[in-house]
């Protein structure tokens, strides 16, 4: 049964639209060592002892998934569907479809589990384990065992329990990545195809590879003055000195040792007042001195993309990267269905 599922900072401040600010970067789902206690105390903020007033979400074959097992693999998460919602409602919905998904994660994980298992040859070596939960209590708990235990008795788990889900985990990914290279080789016709299909996908707005020289406003000193410094790299750059080495020279920004690159840049990344005098310059041009209450700059064209629709040729190995994942994809749900249909499955 399936359920439903960015000198420094001043500088990309300065060249960034105000609007990319304004967007939240999304959280990870990496909770802290307490987070998940934390979280799993709030009980009122997931509902699940509403939801399942038994304690039971679901029986799988002969294992039972609590709701402290359920709510263990959300509590890491919980704050940031908290920072992502909108309102209450909005809050709920987003956990009742985290719920779902995990639900169906943790049922696919006993299956999968049990599709191993089934083969008496295989199995987990214990060094693998051993060397796994040694690897994570260096990494979450900077080695610290009093720590770890410490954990382990905040979220109700023993440590043979824990061994047995760092196994389980083991399992999971393995028996996941196998069925993920049982694949055929992507066709040339089927790339073509996709790409005939998909054009608007590979669609490129115009583009320019930039460099820039930065050089930062002393104290007191007026935008005249900053502009005579800043002259000072056009008139180096007209007696043939390369962009580049200037700015490894010059530059004041984060970017010097690379050579002022700030790689790829479309219109839309920059603020107009850089934008603007950069998309009109041709490959090997540079901006006029643009001085800004911070700093002046000097923007370089290194290479330039024109807009319009990417050749197949610099696409191909994109889009059998995309044909592939969208087979592996396929071949995981198929094997997880026949692992579903034949498995005792009830979900409260």
């Amino acid at each position: 049964m399936t359920l439903s599922r960015f000198r420094s900072f001043g500088i990309l401040i300065a060249l960034l639209p105000v609007a990319v600010f304004a967007q939240t970067s999304p959280a990870t789902a990496t909770a802290s060592p307490d987070e998940p206690a934390t979280a799993a105390k709030k009980a009122p903020a997931d509902n699940l002892d509403l939801r399942f007033a038994n304690g039971i979400v679901a029986v799988v074959e002969e294992k039972v998934i609590t709701v402290d097992d359920l709510r263990r693999e959300i509590a890491p998460r919980v704050s940031s569907i908290q920072r992502a919602a909108t309102s209450e409602k909005d809050f709920n919905d987003k956990m009742e479809a985290l719920q779902d998904d995990i639900i169906q994660q943790m049922i696919d994980r006993v299956l999968i589990v049990k599709d191993f298992k089934k083969d008496d040859k295989r199995h987990i070596p214990d060094s693998i384990i051993d060397n796994a939960i040694a690897d994570e209590q260096i990494r979450r708990f900077d080695g610290d065992r009093s720590k770890f235990l410490a954990y382990l008795r905040a979220i109700g788990m023993t440590f043979r329990e824990y061994r047995k889900k760092m196994e389980d985990d083991i399992i999971y990914d393995y028996m996941r990545g196998q069925q993920r290279r049982n694949l055929a080789v992507v066709s040339p016709a089927r790339v073509e195809t996709f790409y005939d299909e998909n054009k608007d996908r590979f669609y490129q707005e115009d583009q320019i590879h930039m460099r820039m020289i930065a050089l930062n406003r002393i104290e007191g000193e007026t935008d005249a003055d900053l502009k005579v410094r800043a002259e000072v790299v056009e008139t180096r750059f007209k007696a043939n000195e390369k962009f580049e080495d200037l700015a490894r020279e010059i530059s004041q920004d984060a970017k010097r040792a690379k050579g002022g690159d700030w790689g790829w840049q479309r219109k839309t990344d920059l603020k107009s007042e850089f934008s603007d005098p950069l998309f009109k310059l041709d490959k090997g041009q540079l901006t006029e001195p643009i001085i800004t209450p911070e700093a002046a700059y000097i923007l370089y064209v290194d290479e330039r993309k024109l807009a319009g629709v990417q050749p197949l040729a610099d696409v191909r190995d994109q889009i059998e990267k995309i044909l592939a994942n969208q087979m592996a994809q396929q071949s995981e749900n198929k094997w997880l269905e026949r692992l579903r249909r034949n498995a005792y499955i009830r979900i409260y």
